[in-house]
C-alpha cells in the first residue's frame, strides 16, 4: 500500500527525529542514512516543531561555518520509545536505506 503525503511526511519527520536522537545528527549525515535531497532533509528538521519536538542545533565548540550536530531537547507528545520500536518499519515505508 502507498503513503498517503500527509502519512509520508510524518513517518519521514518520525524517522529524522529518531535518527537525530541516536547519532545521526547532521544533515549530511541524515543525507547519507537515507537517501534525500539536502533541501528535504533539511526541511524535514525545521519541520520537526510542527510536531512539537524541540530539535535544535549544537554548534561544534571552535568550529566555524555551522560545524556541529543535531539535539532532540523535547519529544513533545510523541513517544520516543515507541518511534524506536517501529523505526525499521517506518525506514521500509518510506523506502530508505537500511542503516
Amino acid at each position: 500500500m502507498a503513503l498517503s503525503k500527509t502519512q509520508s511526511s510524518f513517518y519521514r519527520r518520525l524517522y529524522v527525529a529518531h535518527l537525530i536522537d541516536h547519532g545521526t545528527a547532521s544533515v549530511p549525515a541524515l543525507i547519507d542514512a537515507t537517501g534525500m535531497p539536502r533541501r528535504t532533509a533539511q526541511d524535514t528538521v525545521n519541520a520537526l516543531v510542527e510536531l512539537d519536538v524541540h530539535c535544535e542545533f549544537e554548534q561544534q565548540a571552535g568550529a566555524r561555518h555551522h560545524i556541529g550536530r543535531y539535539v532532540i531537547r523535547d519529544w513533545g507528545p510523541i513517544d520516543p520509545t515507541w518511534v524506536a520500536a517501529h523505526a525499521e518499519r517506518l525506514r521500509e515505508a518510506l523506502g530508505y536505506p537500511p542503516v
